[in-house]
């Protein structure tokens, strides 16, 4: 049997207040309940997920750079820092780590200003549009590369 593969999945600010915020937006579940389903639906395909959520963007990045060596894969929500966070871009080229970018809403279909990712062109993949659901979707995909190198 080969070693558990190690994701960390990353949150950004006010991914805290799902199931408060805008739940026509985001969906009913909290942020708990989500990262709970994640973690259990990615053990039952052996995949390892940890999983970290702050509002700041000196957190995250500290949480990414320590990530380097450790993780194999993030995934990673920036929420509201994708459209402005240069910083967290950077931290993210620098432990070089593949990551996919997820958001639980189409941004497409949003305000213009978030129609621009700081992150997309640097990511393996982009998924935005499918709730919850969309962090799954990015495991499934994370699992089918893993078997397709093996």
């Amino acid at each position: 049997m080969t070693a558990k593969l190690n994701i960390l999945v990353i949150n950004g600010p006010n991914l805290n207040m799902l199931g408060k915020r805008e739940p026509e937006i985001y969906g009913a579940q909290t942020l708990a309940e989500i990262m709970q389903e994640l973690v259990t639906y990615a053990g039952s395909l052996n995949l390892s997920v940890s999983h970290f959520q702050s509002n700041s963007e000196a957190e995250l990045i500290n949480k990414i750079h320590s990530a380097f060596g450790q993780v194999d894969h993030i995934i990673i929500n920036p929420a509201a820092y994708t459209h402005t966070s240069v910083a967290l871009r950077d931290a993210l080229l620098s432990v070089a780590i593949p990551f996919t970018e997820v958001h639980l809403s189409n941004v497409h279909k949003r305000e213009p200003f978030r129609h621009h990712s700081y992150f997309s062109d640097v990511a393996q993949a982009v998924l935005c549009g499918f709730g919850a659901h969309g962090y799954k979707m990015a495991i499934n995909a994370i699992a089918h590369s893993v078997q397709d190198t093996h």
